[in-house]
């Protein structure tokens, strides 16, 4: 693997932004930053950038089914490689893997596979695969949303261990519905062996909520969509994730999974260390209008909506560089707020901030090259280019 140094950038590091800097980049590491009067004198492969351009940490999607014609749920070496593929020219360095609720021997299919890519298949150049998210199958039939409800069963700590098992202990985030019977005990044993419990698919109220919490839940689904929302009467599972300090919330910033109003309350009530940018994008993303499977179902996807045939919201088409984008519109946070969004809350939410989510010496050389349109201009993953417009 080459050394590279990226010269002429802004460069935004964890202690902040350096105009007109550089990046030296060692073995696929951040090996030092600094202004270009610092340059040292080293042997490397030199990127010169424009001088309008900025270069941001990788962004970290822990919520995404599919991106390209490829869907997690394919389970085949081929559908996460052409995720680990696509991503980067959105700016996406690493993501968890996304399940849906399907019958159980799909989703054990998936989990093996995504076992198998990541040990064998997770190479510099791609977006990373950190692990995967299971969402479903231990939701409320009542907050479904574009999940099948005849795969839909109980929360179920034995089933879990054996989904984890199959998955090579690669299940890193699990949405489910606490107010289920059992729900609090499966929250309680997954963050007790480090798994994130995320409340999603839930009607929950408030109370429910705040047990969820004393139990172990620190993670909220796409916040507003699939989940009882808030009333003056009962702030529901909405009104929670915004209340308890706890939670850290996912947020889909299409402007269609929920209003530009919403989404700037939101990080009015949470801050910017309690959000999370994710796409929840399903196989049609980079790919044009048309009909799509997601979980076995059809999904029409035009004018930037993919629903189900009655009119349901399946995921979105939504890219992560959109997304930032959007946030800095909706709410007037600046880039550097937006991009701790997108990089270093999940990231710290992963625990994989020894290595991801910022740019600093010993950090893994996840880098994006925005122009002053925040578009994309190059990606690296682990040190190595992964998209050039």
């Amino acid at each position: 693997m080459k050394d590279l140094m990226l010269i002429n950038a802004s460069v935004l590091t964890q202690e902040g932004m350096i105009e007109k800097g550089f990046i030296l980049v060692m073995d696929g590491k951040i090996a030092e930053t600094g202004p270009l009067t610092s340059l040292p004198q080293h042997q490397a492969e030199i990127i010169e950038l424009p001088e309008d351009s900025t270069i941001v940490p990788g962004f970290i999607d822990v919520h995404i089914h599919g991106a390209g014609g490829a869907d997690t749920m394919d389970a085949t070496t081929e559908a996460l490689m052409t995720m680990a593929s696509v991503l980067p020219e959105e700016g996406t360095t690493s993501f968890l893997a996304t399940t849906i609720t399907q019958e159980q021997k799909a989703i054990i299919k998936a989990l093996e596979n995504a076992a198998d890519y990541i040990e064998h298949y997770n190479q510099p150049g791609k977006a990373e695969v950190l692990g995967l998210h299971l969402e479903g199958p231990f939701i409320n039939e009542l907050r479904k949303g574009a999940q099948p409800e005849q795969h839909i069963i109980t929360p179920d700590i034995e089933q879990f261990m054996r989904l984890q098992k199959t998955s090579g202990n690669n299940i890193r985030l699990v949405t489910l519905a606490p107010e289920k019977e059992n729900g609090n005990k499966l929250i309680a044993y997954l963050a007790k062996n480090g798994v994130i419990a995320s409340v999603g698919h839930s009607d929950a109220t408030y109370g429910q909520m705040a047990e969820a919490v004393k139990a172990g839940a620190t993670h909220v689904t796409h916040l507003f969509n699939g989940m009882r929302g808030m009333h003056h009467r009962d702030p529901g599972v909405a009104g929670a994730a915004l209340l308890f300090d706890e939670l850290k919330i996912e947020m889909i910033t299409d402007g269609i999974h929920v209003v530009p109003e919403m989404v700037d309350l939101s990080i009015r009530a949470k801050g910017t260390d309690g959000v999370i940018l994710i796409t929840d994008s399903m196989r049609a993303k980079c790919l044009k209008s048309g009909t799509y499977d997601l979980g076995g179902q059809e999904v029409s996807v035009a004018d930037g909506k993919a629903l189900l045939a009655d009119g349901t919201l399946a995921g979105s088409i939504l890219k992560m560089k959109d997304a930032l984008k959007n946030m800095m519109e909706f709410t007037g946070i600046s880039l550097e707020e937006a991009v701790k969004l997108a990089s270093e809350n999940p990231a710290r939410q992963l625990k994989v901030f020894d290595r991801k989510g910022s740019i600093a010496s010993g950090k893994d050389a996840d880098l994006v090259v925005l122009d002053r349109n925040y578009e994309v201009v190059m990606s690296f993953c682990r040190g190595v280019a992964s998209y050039t417009r």
